[in-house]
């Protein structure tokens, strides 16, 4: 399964995502819009706070099996009717007034409690459950926010397109009344060309509409207005399918997806919910130790102090409830054969899903192939559309319509592009797999700063030929069709410049010294550290270290994870930035932090570690 993602979302990460762009403000990239969709998300921030709120059944459930103590203190003024007989045999009555109190600390141990203990193993359940419904509520954040920022794209794309296409039958417009004006044209040509102008205007008013819609919903996401985003670079190439086949991907899906584990705990916790109300006919055994102190309780300990201890067994046997016991019983195990039915419904959702996104993944290079050579074949048949035109074999029509067949063809080469990128994280998300890798994988399919493969600057394509016999003037570099470049390997960030050996050491180091950390293995984790390393704090190592070993140990469990880590090495320094996601019982977060390592005797140690912010 993914690793859970932040709680305390990334107060300082986005300052250092912020940082990685400084010299491009004004585009987003796909890191950085994760970062700010963390923040600002509400969806996301809704699912933490479910999250923090679901992790308290644990402690819910585990106090059922605890002990629970209780302490009670009263006091009264009393006025009291006392009626005695006196010596001649009389009755007499007086009227004492006397103040009385009293106090006790009760302690009560469960010794048998099946109702406890079912409510116990359903708390665990339920918190369990919480992490799975996180994890998948994390895991469509990334979806969405891909999704979103992919259609935005797209929605450019398509804008850039519809705006070249639009220019280039204005252009040609031009080109017809002015032959139509020298008596070299005619009305037909005119009126073709109008129309189909008129058309791409209309189609270039509905494209800046949907990018509007596409960035406000990026907008609504990441928390900010979006003014310029990364563009596809010019090297797209599918990557192979890892694993191959589709029943190494369905058993990961069955073991790993998020969604069916979430339902495998709704079926665990209907089972316990089942126990704890059969345990409504079974009895209830208890250790209970007290200690009262009272001082005048009643008339007869007037003026008197007790003290009164006691330790023993207390059994409460249930006998008879109305029926509800029985009725509470088949309830449950009616809500248990649901939960199971529902898991089996969601199984086969997630593999049919699984299947789609799987074909679509095999696919989707075939597809991009076919569509790169039909952009190809569109500028190619739209430069001898216009010979042909030259030579009167051709009319005008027919480039009319070879100039929109090459338009489509590269809407939809753009469109396939984000397709397959959506389907790769799909396919991983419905297989349980996705994780920050994976974002950074599809984020090196975007460059900054670049006009993109589908909108980059391009050759023109000449006009008709009878445009430089009338000298009708152009605009120069018409960008009229995109070139496409011959499929190359993704880009590859600067950062990953490092050689490769000597990176995979550092990567393996950084790997060590999380595992160390998650084992709680104090001086296995220190040893990770120079002699010479200052915390950020200014501590010397010495009281560092022994504040380390203090928190450290104090912790039931530590789970630690480096995540999308990049690797700059210059000499004897090398360094690390990575999303750390943190879990222990106590605290669960994510910080972008950077570990600063020095090689020291062939090892690296870390000389600094710093959080980003």
């Amino acid at each position: 399964m993914a690793a859970t993602f932040s709680k305390r979302l990334l107060a300082t990460a986005v300052l250092a995502a912020l940082a990685v762009q400084t010299g491009n403000a004004s585009a987003l990239g796909l890191i950085e819009a994760y970062e700010a969709a963390l923040q600002n998300d509400p969806v996301y921030r809704s699912a933490v706070h479910d999250n923090e709120a679901g992790q308290q059944n644990r402690a819910l459930g585990r106090s059922n099996l605890l002990p629970n103590v209780s302490a009670s203190y009263s006091a009264y003024k009393n006025r009291a009717d006392y009626t005695t007989p006196n010596f001649l045999g009389q009755e007499t009555t007086t009227h004492p007034e006397y103040r009385s109190n009293s106090s006790a600390v009760q302690l009560r141990q469960p010794l048998f409690n099946l109702d406890g203990y079912a409510r116990y193993k359903q708390g665990q359940a339920q918190a369990n459950y919480s992490d799975a419904q996180f994890n998948a509520r994390a895991q469509d954040l990334l979806l969405r926010l891909v999704s979103a920022y992919a259609d935005a794209k797209y929605a450019e794309d398509t804008l850039a397109l519809a705006t070249v296409q639009r220019d280039t039958f204005a252009e040609q417009k031009a080109v017809n009344e002015r032959m139509f004006q020298k008596g070299e044209g005619t009305k037909t040509d005119v009126l073709e060309t109008q129309a189909k102008f008129d058309l791409a205007e209309a189609q270039l008013i509905e494209a800046r509409d949907n990018l509007t819609t596409a960035r406000n919903t990026l907008a609504s996401i990441v928390g900010q207005d979006i003014t310029d985003l990364d563009s596809l670079g010019d090297g797209f190439k599918v990557r192979p399918m890892q694993p191959a086949t589709f029943e190494e991907w369905k058993t990961l899906a069955l073991e790993q997806n998020a969604e069916i584990t979430a339902q495998r705990y709704v079926v665990e916790a209907s089972e316990q919910e089942v126990l704890k109300n059969r345990a409504g006919h079974a009895p209830r055994v208890d250790l209970v130790a007290a200690v009262s102190k009272g001082k005048s309780e009643t008339l007869t300990t007037l003026n008197q102090d007790s003290t009164t201890r006691s330790l023993g067994v207390q059994v409460n046997i249930p006998i008879y409830s109305g029926g509800a016991t029985t009725a509470a019983s088949t309830q449950a195990v009616a809500s248990r054969e649901k939960a199971k039915s529902d898991l089996e419904a969601k199984t086969n959702q997630v593999l049919v899903e699984l299947r789609k996104q799987y074909n679509l993944v095999l696919s989707s290079a075939s597809r991009i192939d076919a569509l790169v050579k039909s952009v190809q074949s569109g500028r190619a048949l739209v430069t001898a559309t216009q010979q042909s035109v030259k030579g009167g074999v051709r009319i005008n029509l027919d480039v009319l319509n070879a100039q929109q067949q090459l338009f489509v063809a590269q809407r939809d080469l753009a469109q396939a592009r984000y397709s397959y990128l959506l389907a790769y994280l799909r396919l991983r998300n419905a297989a349980g797999t996705l994780n920050g890798e994976d974002l950074s994988t599809i984020a090196s399919y975007f460059v900054k700063g670049g006009s993109g493969a589908t909108t980059a600057a391009v050759q023109p394509i000449d006009m008709l030929a009878e445009t430089k016999r009338m000298a009708v003037p152009l605009r120069a570099a018409l960008p009229l069709v995109p070139s496409v470049s011959p499929p190359v390997a993704p880009p590859v960030r600067a950062e990953a410049a490092a050689p490769a050996a000597e990176r995979d050491v550092v990567l393996q180091a950084v790997s060590d010294w999380t595992q160390a950390w998650s084992a709680r293995d104090v001086d296995a984790y220190l040893r990770f550290y120079a002699d010479d390393f200052v915390s950020v704090n200014g501590q010397d190592r010495a009281a560092w270290a022994q504040e380390r070993r203090t928190k450290i140990s104090a912790k039931r469990f530590i789970k630690v994870q480096a995540e999308a880590p990049e690797v700059v090495i210059d000499g004897d320094t090398a360094t690390v930035r990575f999303r750390q996601i943190y879990a222990s019982d106590k605290t669960r977060d994510a910080t972008a932090k950077t570990l600063t390592f020095t090689r020291r005797g062939g090892q690296w140690k870390i000389k600094q570690e710093t959080v980003a912010g």
